[in-house]
């Protein structure tokens, strides 16, 4: 597995962090990797799977375009 080591990172980020990881019952090294790795970009099919979800808690029903929304509020 690779190691990295990021310079000049500010303290109060690193404090931030360090708080977080603490209230999460982990260390700081794991609180960042995970932050690491759930940055990664997606694959394609990440990405699919993402936009399904999304879509599927969407309320079916009639949508609004938001063009005409926009020239509404524009007329008032």
């Amino acid at each position: 597995m690779a190691q990295v080591l990021i310079r000049n990172v500010p303290d109060d980020v690193i404090a931030a962090h360090r708080k977080r990881a603490k209230a999460q019952g982990r260390s700081l090294e794991h609180e960042l990797r995970n932050l690491i790795e759930r940055a990664a970009p997606y694959s394609p099919e990440e990405r699919l799977a993402v936009a399904l979800r999304f879509q599927s808690q969407t309320p079916a029903g009639p949508r609004s375009d938001p063009a005409d929304l926009i020239r509404e509020d524009r007329d008032r």
